[in-house]
């Protein structure tokens, strides 16, 4: 069985993905629609497995490209990409630092 801690750092990081994928990252501009707030919730476990392991950036920023360039079909911004796989691992940082 799942430690109450455990479950409750993965509760705290599943949530603040799933924030992030709709707030700061929204390639197809949907986050003023409450109807679309779980538009992205199926690429919260995969960029959890990669923010647990400690992939580098580059992992993480191939991720998302992958989501919007190939899976989404979309143009894509490297950039905005870039920035927000930066985002990521800041997120990371903030809630590995915060023990509850």
């Amino acid at each position: 069985m799942v430690s109450s801690p455990l479950l409750s750092r993965v509760q705290r990081y599943h949530q603040a993905i799933r924030d992030a994928l709709l707030e700061d990252w929204d390639p197809i501009g949907v986050r003023h629609f409450p109807e679309a707030k779980d538009e992205y919730d199926s690429y919260v476990a995969p960029i959890y497995k990669l923010l647990i392991r400690r992939a580098p950036k580059h992992e993480i920023f191939d991720y998302l490209w992958w989501l919007e360039t190939q899976h989404m079909g979309l143009t894509g911004d490297r950039q905005a990409t870039e920035a927000f796989a930066e985002r990521l691992l800041t997120l990371r940082q903030e809630l590995d630092a915060d023990p509850n």
